[in-house]
């Protein structure tokens, strides 16, 4: 009787934590479309509820540092891939079941799975700036006959913005921080990384650093505009997702991760998202060239650089703020 008692037991325990457990939270810089497209594909295919929180990349990991002695978050869902190295204190490593199909290329640190690679691109607006006098480089960017008409979103408020300053600071190298406070002044500035596209969608600005898939989406919808790839280098840059140190549903958190790389979601992200796979075996979106033929750079890190503070200060000097 003991013996069913305590068989009795243990399935009640199991069945009060089945349905205490049957859940993921995420927190996630992903725009609500994209979750809304995603995290039911998820629930559907594995019965497990998601709770998703939106915040901004760097916010992100702020509220998991302040939560660090009691986590909520289960995971973290796409943010850049360079501030989870910077908070690899705050992740659990956790090797995904999916490894051996992402591109090596992406493969950072081992706090955190690649997710999918953003690139970088000049966005024209095509009425205003016709093909032949489209800047072909970086340092096309800095002629004084673009000034005001390139916009650009805060590198103090955007990780995209960020990293396309890296990029300069990495193909120019000593020169890195005059080459780009000489593109600086021909900036407008916008306050997020999705103004970007929309800027030179309405005509606001007639170039634009931004993400191709930022780009992709405004040309999808039948705006009147290009996506350009700068011949000296482009950035391609894994956000990632990961497994947070203390998770209270740790494994409903790598089962989602292994979810999110596996192939069918990641051919769903490029539909879906206009988002570079970074797995080897899925094509990238549209007619958009492979990342095999565009010229790659490896970034420079930011402790390489000064750190972020001091690189931070020197951008505002850069763009007078």
């Amino acid at each position: 009787a003991l013996a069913g008692l305590l068989v009795a037991a243990v399935s009640m325990a199991a069945i009060g934590s089945a349905s205490a457990q049957e859940k993921v939270v995420l927190y996630t810089a992903h725009k609500t479309s994209l979750v809304q497209a995603l995290a039911p594909v998820f629930e559907k295919e594995t019965g497990i509820k998601t709770e998703v929180i939106q915040l901004g990349s760097s916010e992100v990991t702020r509220r998991i540092r302040a939560e660090a002695k009691a986590p909520k978050a289960d995971v973290v869902w796409s943010t850049t891939g360079s501030l989870l190295t910077e908070n690899a204190d705050l992740l659990e490593p956790y090797k995904s079941k999916e490894a051996a199909s992402i591109d090596p290329r992406f493969v950072k640190s081992p706090a955190w799975t690649p997710y999918t690679a953003v690139i970088y691109v000049l966005m024209q607006n095509t009425p205003m700036v016709p093909d032949a006098d489209m800047p072909k480089s970086l340092t096309d960017l800095a002629d004084p006959k673009w000034k005001g008409k390139i916009a650009s979103a805060r590198a103090d408020n955007s990780g995209s913005s960020f990293q396309q300053m890296m990029t300069v600071l990495t193909v120019f190298g000593d020169q890195g921080w005059n080459k780009y406070g000489e593109i600086a002044k021909n900036f407008v500035l916008t306050d997020s990384s999705g103004s970007v596209p929309r800027y030179v969608a309405d005509g606001e600005a007639p170039l634009g650093l931004t993400l191709e898939d930022n780009a992709l989406e405004y040309k999808a919808g039948g705006a009147q505009v290009k996506i350009a790839y700068l011949s000296d280098g482009t950035t391609a840059s894994p956000d990632g997702v990961a497994l947070v140190k203390g998770a209270p549903n740790a494994e409903n958190g790598k089962k989602f991760i292994d979810w999110a790389v596996s192939k069918k979601t990641q051919e769903l992200l490029v539909k879906e998202a206009g988002r570079r796979s970074v797995r080897t075996d899925v094509a990238g979106p549209g007619d958009l060239p492979p990342l095999s033929s565009l010229k790659l750079v490896e970034l420079k890190s930011v402790e390489e650089l000064g750190g972020t503070q001091a690189i931070l200060e020197k951008w505002r000097k850069a763009v007078g703020q």
